[in-house]
């Protein structure tokens, strides 16, 4: 498979539902689901790699899921900016682990989650009943209950201020510029992660909101814009440090009730995930077992084969 299907969840929330996006991969049979959720302002298409080195690399078929969580991608987007918050993403996974369950059986389930989406999958980890099965194996990229109160500062600055952009390359040069933590890739790489993050300007939905985003192979001009809800700022902006110290505590004693093997990676120059909080992970809770990747900060992508060998591998440790 060198693609992956697009298909579609329904989710509740309080407006009165949305539907969430979600691209597969592998075996749609599989009984072994490998749920992959990316960070604040991405898409599921940054698992690409990943996903190829799983099914490359699985001692079993598998099935790889990589959702747009709601705001972002293909997915609906909310009508109250104040609604995106965790318990509607925790709430949105749950419904979409049943619609996989329902269309083939899930046996066993591991979650990987970049920053936003491993504090997803704590709160997913932390509940030994979990539907229809608890997490079997957690992997989280770069983010603890304790996130640094300036990167989420730094990020804040730019969320939800994407421009228009004339070309797929002008767009590729503006989202490196704010993405140096993500490490050194080439060009190709690169691209292979931006044309995702995009959707044509002049195309939209009856709500004025872009679903569609140009294909990995377009040579199209644009304009271009991104691909998620600007709204998502409205939250991160309005933080105080008292509410994420607040927050913290919440996420600290859902960590503290994993059980699950755990994996934590960091980029050893992150600035969200200190490496005071990456050892207090290995010492409590799950005891995670730490990995850090040398001349990368927020967040690795996995897409260097040395990134996505460690997954690969501690995913299928027998």
């Amino acid at each position: 498979m060198t693609e992956p299907i697009l298909d579609f969840v329904d989710c509740a929330d309080a407006g009165g539902g949305h539907r969430m996006a979600y691209w597969q991969w592998g075996d749609p049979q599989a009984s072994h689901v490998v749920l992959c959720v990316h960070g604040l302002t991405r898409q599921g298409r940054d698992f690409d790699a990943l996903a190829k080195v799983l099914m490359a690399e699985a001692p079993q078929p598998v099935r790889i899921v990589c959702p747009d969580v709601v705001g972002r991608g293909r997915s609906d987007w909310l009508a109250e900016p104040a609604h995106y918050q965790f318990p509607q993403y925790v709430a949105d996974m749950m419904a979409l682990l049943a619609h996989l369950h329902a269309r083939a059986p899930i046996v066993q389930f591991d979650h990987v989650g970049t920053s936003m989406g491993g504090l997803i999958g704590i709160f997913l980890a932390a509940q030994p009943t979990l539907a229809p099965v608890p997490v079997r194996r957690l992997v989280l990229n770069d983010v603890g209950p304790a996130v640094e109160f300036d990167a989420i500062a730094r990020i804040s600055g730019y969320v939800g201020q994407g421009g228009v952009y004339a070309t797929v390359e002008e767009a590729a040069q503006v989202l490196l510029g704010i993405s140096a933590g993500f490490g050194p890739h080439t060009p190709e790489q690169w691209r292979a992660l931006t044309v995702p993050m995009l959707v044509p300007a002049s195309e939209r939905s009856a709500d004025g909101r872009q679903r569609q985003a140009p294909t990995q192979g377009s040579t199209d001009v644009g304009p271009y814009r991104l691909h998620y809800d600007p709204a998502l700022s409205v939250g991160l902006r309005a933080l105080t440090r008292e509410q994420a110290a607040q927050g913290e505590a919440v996420v600290w004693a859902a960590y503290d009730a994993v059980t699950a093997p755990t994996l934590l990676l960091r980029g050893a120059d992150s600035d969200l995930l200190s490496r005071s909080t990456a050892q207090a992970m290995t010492q409590r809770g799950p005891r995670a077992s730490l990995v850090e990747f040398a001349n990368v900060g927020h967040a690795p992508t996995l897409v260097d084969p040395a990134q996505s060998s460690v997954v690969a591998s501690f995913l299928f440790a027998r």
